[in-house]
């Protein structure tokens, strides 16, 4: 049996967690304007045109995933073991560095000031406070963690996942040397190649964390120190090394890494899923009832999880990827990972450390009716989007001659079921969120 999971109140890094809940109302709020403008083209143009949209909702979504993730690693390691004051102290100091920075980003989007990336969109000098506030945290996670001998997975993720963020990270911002950012093949290639290996950075905090908190809820170690657990590790870290081939389809490069980075990268969605499956079927109904918030929404993820990888072996096979390629089906597979399986693992993170304590926890009308109408929403918003998607692909291979706003109003009954329903996810969101902010 493992040592009991202590419930100390942790105020420095659960402000984490709060603020990473704000960037992901932030991120709501953005994506449902941009949205709106699908249905409605040009309407707020002049104070969110969609140039402006875009960032503000894609890195509202980073951050929410990076806040949030920071947040629950930190509160998870004092439950097993206390920090020292001076940790304390860099703790707060980290979060101050990524808060006023991750908003001062946000601001300078609205005045319309970019860096020139397709998704780290923000002036270059804010990598600068971005840099040296990860590097504190890897000073507070390895100051805390002096060796992986022995250690439940969960330690090996997190600590990957610290270590190869900063890397990529720093990696990302290479097109700022000249003889790197003139050179458009090398330069794209290092840009794709940094951006995928830095999700699989973020997933090892995330994976790591649900692993642990899977334990929590089981009261014991079954799953940590499990082979299959440490087979999503090392499959993990060779998705973080390789899995951005599938992003350079297009570019003139090796095609077998294509197929070795989608081959590994849905082996590891199989294998997470596989797991977060027998943990659920193993629970008995006391353990799964102290932390029932929790569990439903692992319980989503692992849906999720399913839904993600069958459309992912579509888009690996590279006749079907190229007419996928640059349609609604991408962004799709972008919504459904980022919401249907990161948001919904790191909400049960949230509730967990958020939410009511173990003893006053019930599950409640509003949070079922919240927790339905959320995953209906998405699914359905999902569905719409694969459905344009398809159009708009057949528009461009056999189409070529018909104009672009026609097929634009072609898809336009489903621009309404994409606003409807992602204004009902947006409802579903927010009736989950709003009772965190209440934990003191």
């Amino acid at each position: 049996m493992m040592e009991p999971y202590h419930n100390n109140s942790f105020p420095n890094s659960k402000s984490f967690l709060k603020a990473g809940l704000v960037f992901l109302m932030s991120a709501l709020f953005f994506g449902l304007v941009a949205a709106l403008q699908y249905v409605l083209p040009g309407i707020g143009k002049e104070v969110f045109s969609f140039e402006k949209l875009r960032p503000l909702h894609v890195s509202s979504a980073v951050f929410w995933i990076l806040m949030t993730a920071m947040g629950t690693v930190l509160t998870f390691l004092q439950e097993i073991k206390p920090f020292p004051n001076t940790t304390h102290r860099l703790v707060k100091i980290q979060f101050y560095l990524f808060e006023i920075s991750f908003v001062s980003i946000l601001v300078s989007y609205c005045f319309g000031v970019f860096g020139g990336r397709e998704y780290w969109e923000f002036h270059p000098i804010f990598s600068i406070p971005i840099v040296i506030g990860w590097g504190i945290f890897l000073v507070n996670f390895l100051t805390n963690n002096k060796t992986l001998k022995n250690q439940p997975v969960y330690v090996w993720m997190w600590t990957t996942g610290v270590v190869f963020f900063l890397f990529t990270y720093i990696e990302s911002n290479l097109w700022l040397i000249p003889g790197i950012g003139n050179r458009l093949i090398q330069d794209m290639t290092i840009q794709w190649k940094s951006y995928g290996s830095m999700v699989g950075a973020w997933n090892m905090l995330i994976y790591g964390s649900s692993i642990y908190l899977m334990d929590k809820i089981a009261g014991n170690q079954k799953y940590s120190q499990s082979n299959m657990a440490f087979g999503l590790y090392f499959l993990g870290l060779f998705n973080l090394m390789f899995n951005w081939g599938h992003h350079i389809y297009t570019l003139p490069t090796a095609s077998y890494t294509h197929i070795i980075a989608y081959g590994v990268s849905m082996t590891e969605l199989f294998i997470l899923g596989r797991i977060i499956y027998l943990w659920r079927k193993s629970l008995t109904f006391d353990r799964k009832h102290k932390h029932i918030q929790a569990y439903w929404f692992l319980y989503a993820a692992d849906i999720w999880v399913f839904i993600n990888l069958g459309l992912a072996i579509a888009m690996s096979i590279p006749a079907l990827n190229l007419y996928m390629h640059g349609t609604h089906i991408i962004v799709a597979h972008t919504m459904g990972t980022t919401i249907g399986i990161n948001t919904m693992l790191l909400l049960s993170f949230a509730y967990d450390v958020l939410g009511k304590k173990q003893a006053e926890i019930k599950i409640s009308t509003n949070f079922k009716t919240a927790f339905l109408v959320t995953n209906i929403s998405l699914s359905l918003f999902f569905i719409s989007l694969i459905i344009a998607g398809v159009l708009k692909s057949y528009w461009q291979f056999n189409n070529p001659d018909s104009s672009y706003t026609l097929m634009l109003n072609t898809l336009r009954p489903y621009f309404y079921v994409f606003f409807v329903s992602g204004l009902s996810l947006v409802f579903g969101f927010m009736l989950l969120i709003i009772p965190l902010f209440k934990s003191k």
